[in-house]
Order: structure tokens, then C-alpha cells, then sequence
């Protein structure tokens, strides 16, 4: 089955009995970050991703610029190691990543959480690929990705054992909006891809047929 696929399945599977008190503020929150227009205010195809340095799982800083020089370079924005939607993501993209890198592309998945998290993160999907800690959102917002949970999400988030501050480091409760991009050596934008519904990921074949039309490009 596709990522899609199975994303839709947990989703069903999370919203089966669930109270509806919940649901309905989880709904309420999703609806109102599709009203701010978050999604129309990120980087588009065209536009040219900042150059930015973030630490990895080791604490080291790595720049993106590493990778642009390589390829094409594919940034997955992810909202944190405490998300199924994220780690199922994660391990799709885990299972194309030999594709990817036969196509000339490097991945490397952004997420505000600690390094020690997106340790745990990554040995717990074991991931072989970049992930690096954008802690406090810095670079999230300069693609336009960021956005604060509203407080009366905040309890239901507790309920599900999820502390945000503590995945974090800090006491903001701000997230990214999922999202995936495709980047040119230059640093430009090829295929974006941003969804307020968090349960919703760019599928990994949508991402290789991108790659294997800008291989034929070249």
C-alpha cells in the first residue's frame, strides 16, 4: 500500500470511538489554520530556501549547503517523534531513499525537536538519512511553516501524553506544518508541498516521479 494509503487507515483507525468532544476541537484547530492562510504565506516553487546550518542527532552542525552541492536535495518538515503520522512518513521515506540516491537526491527531515529526541526518532525508525533539530522553529519560519497551538488543544495533547516543551526545549507549543520540498543545487524550489491537515504527507512516489522528471530534464 501507498503512504497515502496508510495514512488514512491510522486516521480512520485514531478517529473510530474517539470522543467527540476531542475530535471536534481537533477539527476546530485544523480549520482555523487553514483560515490564517499559513499555506499561502510558504515558500512556493520558485522561491529559494534560506541557507541555514542546524544540528544533527550528534550535535554537530550541518549546513544545507552540504547537500545542495551533491543534487537535488529533498527537506521533509516534520512535526516530532510523539506524531504516528510523522513516523510512518518517516519510514516511507526511509524505504525510498535508495531510489532517491539513484537519482542523484540527498533527504534530510527538520523537526523542532532536541537532538536527543530526533535521536530517539531516528534509532526507533532506523532512519539512515539526515535528520536535523531546528529547535525554537528558526528555520520552519522562514519557510513560512510556523504556527502556534492553540491552548485548548494543549490539554488534549497532555491526555495523549504528548508534552510539547519537553520534546522541544522550550515553552512555546509552536509546530511546523508538515511539509516536503524538492531543491536544485541553486537552492530553488522545485516541488512544494505544504498541508495544514497534519495527517496528510507528500507521498514518496509523487516524490519520485519528480525526481525522475527533473533527471530526464537535465
Amino acid at each position: 500500500m501507498s503512504l497515502t494509503t496508510d495514512l488514512a487507515n491510522i486516521k480512520a483507525s485514531f478517529r473510530d470511538g474517539r470522543d467527540p468532544e476531542i475530535l471536534a476541537k481537533m477539527d476546530r484547530a485544523t480549520e482555523e489554520l487553514g483560515e490564517s492562510g499559513i499555506v499561502d504565506r510558504s515558500l512556493k516553487v520558485g522561491d529559494r530556501i534560506p541557507a541555514f546550518s542546524l544540528p544533527n542527532i550528534a550535535g554537530e552542525e550541518v549546513k544545507i549547503s552540504d547537500f545542495l552541492t551533491k543534487g537535488l536535495t529533498i527537506i521533509s518538515f516534520y512535526r516530532g517523534g510523539w506524531c504516528p503520522y510523522c513516523n510512518m512518513e518517516l519510514r516511507a521515506l526511509q524505504q525510498y531513499l535508495p531510489q532517491f540516491q539513484a537519482l542523484g537526491a540527498e533527504l534530510v527531515a527538520i523537526t523542532p525537536e532536541t537532538p536527543d529526541n530526533s535521536l530517539t526518532t531516528t534509532e526507533k525508525n532506523e532512519l539512515s538519512f539526515a535528520v536535523l533539530s531546528d529547535v525554537g522553529n528558526k528555520i520552519a519560519r522562514q519557510f513560512g511553516l510556523v504556527f502556534v497551538l492553540p491552548e485548548y488543544l494543549r490539554s488534549v495533547y497532555e491526555k495523549f501524553g504528548i508534552d510539547l516543551p519537553a520534546y522541544n526545549g522550550d515553552q512555546t507549543f509552536e509546530l511546523p506544518v508538515p511539509a516536503t520540498y524538492v531543491v536544485d543545487r541553486e537552492g530553488k524550489i522545485i516541488h512544494a508541498y505544504a498541508n495544514i491537515d497534519y495527517t496528510q504527507r507528500l507521498d514518496p512516489e509523487v516524490i519520485l516521479g519528480v525526481l525522475q522528471q527533473a533527471a530526464a530534464t537535465i
